[in-house]
This record gives C-alpha cells, structure tokens and sequence, in this order.
C-alpha cells in the first residue's frame, strides 16, 4: 500500500526585493547564503535569508549592508535587532526577513531546520522509525499507562510533605 505524493508548490521566483538581498550579502561575502520559502507557514513574510559571517564585526556589516541596499531602493526595514552584540542581526523588510548570524549562533539554533519543510523520505524514515521503535521508545510501556490520562514525571506532592 503506498501513500498518496503530496502536492507540490509551484517553483517561485525571486522577488526583487530577495535578490537585492542576495547581491547585497554577496558583495560583503557572507557565507552561507540559504533562501527559504515561508509561503503557507508564516503570514509575516513570504521568504526569509539566512546567512553567516565570519565574526561579529562582519556580521554587523553585512546586515547593514543590506539595510543600506534596501534603502536606495526606498524599502525601509520595519525593524533592525541584534546589531549591538552582532553575534545573530535580524533585518526586517516585511516580505523578507534577513538573518545574519555566526557559524556557531546559527548551528546552535539550527532555525533553518524549523522552516524547512521536511522531505517526504524523511518523514517516511521517522514514521517508520518510531513503529519499528514501539511503545517501549517512549521510556515507559503504553499498557502501563492509563488511557487518557497524563502520567509526570514528577512525584506528587501529599499534604503532609508541604508541612
């Protein structure tokens, strides 16, 4: 028995606005560059950028970079976080959203995995996992759970232990 393909989006393409961000982070050289399509997940923008630089310092000057860009253009950003510390600068331009970041920041984040839609093998891998799994993956045995009830993992508290 195989499972119905899901539907694909249709292939978009760059907005104006994305590419202007594109060449402004490549012309300080931020490394990484990675584009993703937040259509359908978000309705606060339709794409965000994600890029890293080298150390703080480049960090701060490519988001104002693209700020800058993105004002010759008579795009103003809604907002600016971040530049202070310059370890991860948010640019907000409403349709797209820049993150610049350190490699370490962005690794430890790992928020390019939180927009990303998931392949259908690896969702296929994860479903299978967990059944070859079983009930025992989940520390305790299903059957020794109640059904509909939610059992923690803290010990309850009697009248006598809050006297």
């Amino acid at each position: 028995m195989s499972t119905p393909a899901r539907p694909r989006r249709p292939a978009r393409r760059k907005t104006a606005l994305e590419s202007l961000v594109i060449a402004a982070l490549d012309e300080m050289k931020a490394v990484n560059i990675k584009v993703l399509d937040v259509r359908g997940l978000t309705d606060f923008a339709d794409a965000m950028v994600i890029a890293s630089g080298n150390s703080d310092r480049h960090v701060r000057a490519i988001a104002q970079h693209v700020v800058d860009r993105a004002r010759e253009r008579q795009r103003r950003p809604m907002g600016v976080e971040g530049g202070r510390d310059g370890e991860w600068v948010l640019v907000d331009l409403q349709d797209v959203v820049v993150h610049v970041m350190l490699p370490r920041v962005r690794e430890f984040y790992a928020i390019e995995q939180l927009w990303e839609q998931p392949s259908l093998a690896a969702q296929t891998a994860a479903a299978a996992a967990s059944v070859a799994a079983g009930p025992a993956a989940g520390g305790a045995s299903a059957r020794a759970r109640a059904p509909g009830r939610v059992q923690s993992a803290r010990p309850r508290r009697t009248r006598s232990a809050t006297r």
